[in-house]
């Protein structure tokens, strides 16, 4: 996937300003694809080159006029014919599974430390998803029906948190495991 089609699939659903546009991403996509507001604004420009998006200034008394964009007829056909592709699996660049495959390097301690670390962030952003599948469970059947493709992207975020908490647990029990093992040898 490429930002521009994160941004086309944004404003597909609704128009909007660079920054509108920044705080969708981040509420509704930022969960599973990174992209920094330089990025998203960079992006804007060059779509807007390619002729995929178009924008009316918008005059602000107090601020300075903003630009509020919307996708174009070619954007629209770009966009669907990116849906109509398989995409390539991800990859994973995981620097945490690089510290436990050479683990053998540093004490249990210091691996349990990062994992700790770790932990805390999976938990507060599963926490995070399951406060926003709540109020998801709690709108009316009609919302509910408008939302269920994105509420199936929610419930991957969620299995994902809870599948990586299990694995903490078993890399947590195996380094405890190690640090009993050291003590003995001592």
């Amino acid at each position: 996937m490429s930002l521009k089609h994160a941004v086309l699939a944004l404003l597909e659903a609704e128009e909007g300003s660079g920054y509108d546009l920044l705080k969708r991403f981040q509420a509704r996509l930022g969960y599973f694809w990174n992209a920094s507001h330089q990025q998203i604004y960079q992006q804007l420009k060059k779509m807007h080159a390619e002729q995929l998006i178009e924008f009316e200034v918008e005059s602000q008394t107090d601020k300075p006029d903003r630009k509020v964009y919307s996708i174009t007829e070619t954007g629209h056909e770009e966009l669907l014919k990116w849906m109509s592709q398989p995409v390539k699996p991800n990859k994973v660049n995981d620097a945490l599974l690089v510290k436990l495959y050479a683990g053998e390097l540093v004490s249990p301690e210091q691996l349990q430390a990062e994992i700790a670390h770790h932990r805390t962030r999976h938990q507060n952003t599963l926490n995070t998803f399951l406060a926003i599948e709540a109020e998801y469970l709690a709108s009316p059947a009609a919302e509910q029906k408008t939302l269920q493709l994105p509420y199936l992207t929610l419930r991957r975020g969620i299995l994902g948190e809870q599948s990586w908490l299990n694995w903490a647990d078993e890399v947590e029990a195996a380094l405890l495991k190690r640090t009993s093992a050291e003590a003995t040898k001592r």
